[in-house]
């Protein structure tokens, strides 16, 4: 890895985790500047192409929302979501020891691995369908790298504000069982840690959708809520409107949407307050 990217990457960090004078982003992450747009129709689509793309060598990332060097106040987050970067990481490649704090962030795993270690004391290699989720809380430190020779890791991470700053950090995981793997909707994440999932400091819901060709699920989003799905594979339709890689939908309409797939698909469905 080239030593200016490396010091680029951790300038990225220090504006979006440090609390100080002159930390643009961060500041326009919590306190926007501008009211985030919402839909004036049920459905509000965030296609793929027009997400921000950064190329590093190492690393091919697309920003669903502003993130480094990407800005653009149009998209800024949606509700406590601030984060959805899909990263493609190349063999050995990976993010050194750097800083964070008040974030929630979750890895998950597409395809191949993801090996995490932290000032927490964790050490851990990720495996496909697998999340890690870390409450940056009050401060932690911690790495991520592609362990595999060979094989290029394909990863979402996502960043979600916490309910309040200065938490205490922490750590945990979510692997899928027998039954929940199989599932098409399975609940991953939530502030209650119910059904086996993973612990957030949000009020915010998080489902892996994992569906077969002509495969549906559906979704009640309750008043006062939003909903946003990420897909990452396959064709996915709601409604009228069709998904393909990398596309996403966002409403704050209560409503009980339904999603087919008309090829095999994944997503990430997050259901916040």
């Amino acid at each position: 890895m080239k030593r200016r990217t490396f010091h680029q990457f951790l300038a990225t960090q220090a504006a979006l985790t440090t609390a100080a004078s002159g930390e643009p982003l961060l500041n326009r992450l919590f306190n926007p500047k501008k009211p985030m747009k919402t839909a004036t129709h049920p459905l509000t689509v965030r296609r793929s192409a027009e997400r921000g793309h950064a190329d590093h060598g190492w690393l091919k990332s697309h920003h669903s929302f502003s993130f480094a060097d990407y800005y653009d106040p149009a998209h800024m987050g949606f509700r406590s979501l601030r984060v959805i970067n899909e990263d493609h990481i190349a063999s050995g490649g990976g993010f050194p020891t750097h800083p964070h704090r008040d974030m929630e962030i979750f890895s998950y795993v597409v395809k191949g691995a993801l090996q995490h270690k932290d000032s927490l004391g964790n050490g851990r290699i990720l495996q496909p369908g697998q999340i890690q989720l870390m409450s940056a809380g009050k401060g932690v430190l911690h790495s991520e790298f592609n362990p595999s020779p060979d094989v290029t890791t394909h990863m979402l991470q996502i960043w979600i504000q916490p309910r309040e700053r200065n938490l205490v950090p922490s750590y945990t995981e979510w692997h899928p069982d027998t039954a929940s793997e199989a599932a098409p909707k399975v609940l991953v994440i939530s502030s209650d840690g119910r059904d086996r999932s993973a612990t957030i400091q949000q009020d915010a819901d998080v489902y892996r959708v994992r569906l077969s060709k002509n495969e549906s699920i559906s979704h009640q989003l309750r008043n006062g809520r939003g909903l946003w799905f990420q897909l990452i594979k396959g064709n996915v339709t709601i409604g009228d409107t069709t998904l393909t890689p990398g596309d996403a939908i966002s409403t704050e309409t209560a409503a009980t949407l339904s999603f087919t797939a008309t090829t095999d698909a994944e997503g990430l469905l997050f259901d916040l307050g």
